[in-house]
């Protein structure tokens, strides 16, 4: 057997030469009894190295062979999960076969110097196991990253095969709240201090009634970036806490004591531009939307007055809706005093009690407009002591508000849709002028807030009610799930002209109509389809035939029943102005994106040629703020001084939002210290950005592809030899086998997406996968 090692750190040990080390010296854990020997020994005396090994007072229990490789957990690379390990060995002849499994893993020629380590198995009273990390593996920032599994099998996390992982975030400054992190922390540090690291990945298991963990593995964490600076780092997660502090306090023209603040409701910033936009990206969605124009339509439709308040607050560059705004902006504006105090903050209570429709507040949480079931609906406020009176109240203002906005004749969304096209107009005046780009760039963006985005809210309030109207027939029994359907399919929407058109259009002609669309209608770094047309179609291929889709048609009896709904609910439309409302909001609503997106497209373009004209990359403009457009416009600067200015500050700012992590919703200044992630929140790694079509593991040719993976297990290794651009897994963790690899390779990857975003993605043909932004975009 190995001889014990002398006193210093094993800092280039083996795994097994680590272990032993560390057990007589650990205080804040435990390592489980252990044998190990070289590839030599076991060829030259295998029979003695087996008695021994079953001698040992755990020797008749099962057992574990691990790999114990020379440079298997070296500081430059980790090779984690390379090598073969076997659980539940028994007896003589399973020690045998399982040793020569192992050594059989480390390939041929293999170094006799290769070791073997042989510890019993931990299955009784096995309660939680995983990995943490002791810096978050992306960005080198001081947090504890802890993933785990709750019940018996050790590989649930670094096999990425478990279901129900959890994955806590604690910042290193901060005392866990939990007592099992809290022992995990103290584990950390003693063994931060012990091996003289800056960054550990560590494998941990917790058994019944023992607070202490068990050591199963420790190794360098290898980084793309060095460790942040923890105090420094601190300070400014302090100041995001202090904002949220404040940000709860009561405020003299909001309804509610209190605020949640989160990536998802309302004008979901997560889904538009990312949690970790670059700057212009951030700038230009609250320019265009969430400081003010998201405000004064939903003002203008109906609803209390929030003008002057923005929607969207920045935390060092991450961006979240403060949901108190939001949810007094969808009461209606007759609803004030006490009823609005206790309806905003009875919705906050409810999402703070139920954090995964965070997605979904306007259908499980707010009541912004009337629909069929709305008496049905607003029981639920009963069980939250609303009297008979309250309810009454909200339903009649909910009633008035929604025919002002759906009204047969004199409906709001009527003159949103025909300014939107006004639009259009203006655009071709201010490209055929005789102005400079920034003149050009400026009028494009002001005229996309007047006569787009500001409309577009109004045609998304109307879309969103056309949605709602539709969802409440279902749920009164007029209309079935296939229904809906078939009249979703029927309408004439600018996504289903596109795949017809792309059909039967040439090139050219296809691409003077779409070639404006990018995939990241904010970002800059997004290529519009004009401008990388084969990076998203196949030109050559044949295309698919358009889908035919059966006509919907309302039956008799559903008609008299719809009309007699209305009757009843004092809604001022027949049926069929009722369906032709629905029709035309909901196309409405893709048109008007479809149109403003084109002058904010162009926008972007031209930015990026002015930058080109200073001598400034795309990239580098990424970092610009939207901000100064108008400087330059309004004011005599320095037209280099000032974009190279707002890049580098743009820049500093963003290398900063990259290193922080928060859940995705905080509803207290504790929660951006320690928290726990939704469990299908997926988990990005590395801050890189890759696009590739998509593929599987049995594709023919990976080069260049996003690799879609059920789960990640070591067994994929192999597709790291094929050039992937990317990979996404259903299933694992960040703290994962496959996670450890796309860190250690710097290649952009998602892990544990969840069975839903897995599902929309495998349908894909091409994807961006931005892992920096946490955002994975459908390009085909």
């Amino acid at each position: 057997m190995a001889a014990a090692l002398a006193d210093a750190a094993p800092r280039s040990g083996t795994k097994a030469e680590t272990l032993e080390w560390l057990a007589p010296r650990l205080c804040s854990g435990r390592v489980l009894p252990l044998r190990y020997f070289t590839v030599a020994d076991w060829h030259r005396r295998p029979k003695a190295i087996v008695d021994s090994v079953l001698s040992q007072p755990w020797g008749a229990a099962p057992l574990i062979v691990r790999s114990s490789a020379q440079g298997e957990d070296g500081a430059t690379a980790s090779m984690a999960g390379r090598f073969t390990s076997v659980p539940d060995v028994r007896a003589g002849e399973g020690l045998v076969g399982a040793v020569d499994m192992v050594i059989a893993s480390y390939g041929m020629p293999f170094d006799d110097a290769h070791q073997v380590l042989v510890q019993p198995m931990l299955h009784r009273n096995l309660v939680l196991s995983g990995v943490a990390f002791t810096r978050e593996p992306g960005s080198g920032a001081p947090y504890l990253v802890v993933n785990a599994h709750r019940g018996a099998d050790t590989t649930a996390v670094t096999g990425g095969a478990g279901t129900d992982l959890l994955t806590h975030y604690v910042h290193r400054s901060s005392p866990p709240g939990e007592p099992w992190l809290a022992a995990l922390r103290r584990l950390a540090d003693e063994l931060e201090e012990l091996l003289g690291a800056e960054a550990l990945d560590i494998e941990f298991a917790f058994i019944a009634d023992d607070d202490m963990p068990v050591l199963l593995q420790v190794r360098p964490l290898v980084m793309a970036t060095p460790p942040l600076d923890t105090e420094e780092h601190r300070r400014h997660v302090a100041l995001i806490a202090e904002k949220v502090r404040q940000g709860n306090r009561p405020h003299p023209y909001l309804h509610g004591p209190r605020t949640v603040y989160g990536v998802m409701p309302d004008w979901n910033p997560a889904e538009i531009i990312g949690v970790r936009p670059r700057p212009l990206s951030l700038s230009l969605y609250r320019a265009l939307v969430t400081d003010s124009i998201w405000a004064y339509q939903r003002h203008n439709y109906g609803y209390h007055n929030l003008r002057s308040f923005p929607l969207m607050v920045s935390f060092h560059g991450l961006p979240y809706v403060d949901v108190r705004v939001s949810f007094n902006s969808f009461l209606p504006a007759d609803i004030d005093g006490e009823l609005g105090d206790r309806l905003v903050s009875h919705y906050i209570d409810r999402l703070i009690a139920a954090p995964a429709l965070h997605d979904k507040v306007e259908f499980e949480i707010v009541f912004s407009c009337y629909t069929f079931d709305l008496p049905q609906r607003l029981a639920r406020l009963e069980e939250a002591d609303f009297s008979r009176n309250d309810r009454d109240r909200l339903s009649e203002s909910l009633r008035s508000l929604t025919n002002r906005i759906i009204g047969r004749d004199t409906g709001l969304w009527r003159g949103d849709a025909a300014r939107i096209e006004e639009l259009e107009r203006r655009r071709a005046a201010i490209l055929a002028a005789d102005l400079d780009p920034v003149a050009r760039i400026y009028w494009l963006l002001e005229d996309c807030k007047r006569y787009g985005t500001l409309p577009f809210a109004g045609l998304a309030r109307a879309g969103f009610i056309a949605t709602q109207t539709l969802r409440s027939l279902v749920a009164v029994g007029v209309l079935s799930d296939g229904d809906v359907a078939r009249f979703m399919a029927g309408v004439d929407t600018v996504s289903g002209r596109m795949a017809s058109d792309f059909a039967t259009l040439d090139r050219d002609s296809f691409l003077a109509r779409y070639g404006h669309l990018r995939p990241g209608t904010y970002d800059i770094l997004s290529p519009r389809y004009d401008e990388a047309p084969d990076r998203y179609f196949s030109w050559d291929d044949e295309p698919p035939s358009p889908r035919r889709h059966p006509r919907f048609a309302l039956t008799l009896e559903q008609m008299r029943r719809i009309n007699a709904l209305l009757a009843e609910h004092g809604l001022e439309h027949d049926v069929v102005g009722l369906f032709d409302f629905l029709e035309e909001a909901i196309r409405g609503r893709e048109h008007s994106k479809f149109v403003f997106t084109r002058s904010l497209s162009d926008a972007l373009s031209l930015f990026r040629g002015l930058g080109a004209d200073h001598g400034f990359s795309a990239d580098d403009m990424s970092y610009a703020d939207a901000a100064l457009v108008t400087e330059l416009y309004a004011g005599s600067a320095d037209m280099r001084a000032t974009l190279a200015g707002s890049i580098a500050a743009g820049r500093a700012r963003h290398e900063l939002t990259r290193s922080l992590v928060l859940p995705p919703l905080i509803a207290d200044a504790d929660a951006v210290w320690d928290f726990a992630l939704p469990p299908t929140e997926p988990n990005f790694v590395t801050q890189g950005r890759a696009c590739g079509p998509v593929a599987t593991p049995d594709g023919c040719d990976l080069s260049g592809t996003i690799v879609l993976i059920r789960n990640a297990d070591p067994g994929f290794d192999w597709i790291f030899s094929h050039g992937i651009a990317g990979f996404v897994t259903a299933y694992g963790g960040v703290n994962s086998h496959m996670a450890i690899r796309a860190a250690e390779l710097g290649l952009p990857a998602v892990v544990g997406a969840g069975e839903t975003l897995f599902a929309r993605w495998s349908a894909a043909r091409v994807l961006e996968l931005d892992a920096g932004n946490r955002q994975v975009k459908v390009l085909q």
